[in-house]
């Protein structure tokens, strides 16, 4: 008899550097470009309404209302729904071709004069039920993409395409709105959506199954949502970043009117420290890798959470000249912006390495319906206080509970992470 040796089979090939990787490419340019779309259609939107229909301010605030709305409405159950689909690119696709289709609208009807609010609040809500469809599958897609290896690194490079949007975004809308009209722009707009989904129509991967698990909507939803209340770490995070952005919106609620009204800041030496924050925006995205690759993912998010509103406590000490005052606030934002793209990438890639592939959707939407539910919260808190105490007192309140965030971390195991491992 002939003795025969087990084969050992061979291991997996490594994957190559994620810049070589055609598929991340292509949802990492899908993104982007959905991105820049997004903070176009920020500063268009409300523009039409201005320029074209001579809003009033309680119209622009029923505006603003009508695009949020969604993300409360809309995000846990898209969530769960979402999870249960198996076409989760197509859902992604059909969102970016309704936004380039609604945003259409809008020139048209101008063109016709029959232009009107209910429109624009039609246009603002589905555009925002559309971006909850879009933002809650493509966790799912992006696991499909992205080595767990390189999860890190791609989050960076979204979140670099996101700040770079911040700082592009207005300045292209701006441009385009007095070269072309507030309608048009948005027709120009409408493009960017379909090159999106342009981009997810090239796209070949295999998405994470789906997983029945016999239970109702319902059921599903608070499966779902007993996953992150009960995961330590994810809790954690979730609990952190609420805090944070309840007051840090309670911040910038009264912020431009506090530099402007009681500092005297211009409107230019405004708009030059908000770019300042674009720009350490990108630069947080950038060594954010490094950072956590140098003290763990743990502390990154830790470094992150205090970072993002630290800063900012030079916004109520500010005084001087309008050059002083320009820098001072200039340098708030910018190293603000610092912070809260290593607090994004660091807590987005932990929560991706942490969450298991059948329950993804789930926890996206539940973390949006927090997030986002927090930040109205958190504006009518910031005008209430404003009215009460002055608005001085207002930001100091902000800047300080927001850095009580920090408290969420110190009370579990995220310091002292290296890195993840994925919950049972």
């Amino acid at each position: 008899m002939t003795y025969r040796h087990p084969v050992t089979p061979e291991p997996a090939p490594e994957p190559p550097p994620l810049l070589r990787q055609p598929e991340f490419l292509k949802l990492w340019a899908a993104q982007s470009i959905s991105q820049l779309g997004d903070q176009v259609t920020l500063l268009a939107l409300p523009l039409v309404a201005v320029l074209t229909l001579d809003a009033s301010a309680a119209q622009m605030g029923f505006l603003v209302a009508a695009e949020l709305l969604p993300h409360l409405f809309f995000s846990l159950m898209a969530g769960v729904w979402i999870e249960r689909s198996q076409r989760r690119r197509q859902l992604m696709i059909l969102a970016d071709v309704g936004r380039a289709l609604l945003l259409a609208s809008v020139p048209l009807a101008a063109a016709f004069d029959v232009l009107s609010f209910p429109q624009l609040y039609a246009v603002a809500f589905a555009v925002g039920t559309f971006a909850v469809m879009f933002d809650v599958s493509w966790p799912t897609l992006f696991i499909a993409v992205v080595p767990r290896r390189d999860v890190v690194d791609a989050n960076s490079k979204m979140s670099l395409s996101r700040a770079v949007s911040f700082v592009t975004g207005p300045s292209a809308a701006g441009v385009l709105v007095q070269a072309l009209t507030a309608p048009v722009t948005l027709l120009v707009d409408a493009f960017s959506f379909l090159g999106s989904a342009l981009f997810l129509t090239r796209l070949r991967a295999q998405e994470p199954p789906v997983e029945a698990d016999g239970n109702g909507m319902l059921a599903s939803l608070r499966d779902g949502m007993r996953f992150v209340l009960r995961d330590v770490v994810i809790r954690a995070d979730l609990a952190c970043a609420a805090t944070v952005n309840l007051f840090n919106f309670v911040f910038h609620a009264i912020f431009i009117l506090y530099a402007t009204k009681e500092l005297g800041v211009a409107p230019g030496t405004l708009g030059i420290a908000l770019g300042a924050g674009a720009v350490g925006g990108i630069l947080g995205a950038l060594i954010a890798p490094r950072l956590e690759q140098a003290l763990g993912i743990g502390r990154s998010v830790v470094v992150g959470s205090v970072l993002f509103p630290a800063p900012l406590v030079l916004v109520p000490l500010a005084s001087g000249s309008e050059l002083q005052l320009g820098v001072i606030l200039g340098a708030a934002e910018f190293f603000s912006s610092v912070g809260v793209m290593i607090f994004d990438v660091s807590a987005a890639s932990m929560i991706f390495l942490r969450t298991p592939d059948r329950i993804r959707a789930r926890t996206a939407g539940t973390f949006r319906f927090v997030n986002y539910g927090i930040r109205p919260i958190g504006a009518l808190l910031g005008g209430a206080l404003g009215t009460v105490l002055g608005l001085q007192a207002a930001l100091w309140i902000g800047v300080l509970g927001a850095l009580l965030g920090v408290l969420w971390l110190f009370v579990s195991p995220i310091p002292r992470l290296r890195e993840v491992t994925e919950a049972a």
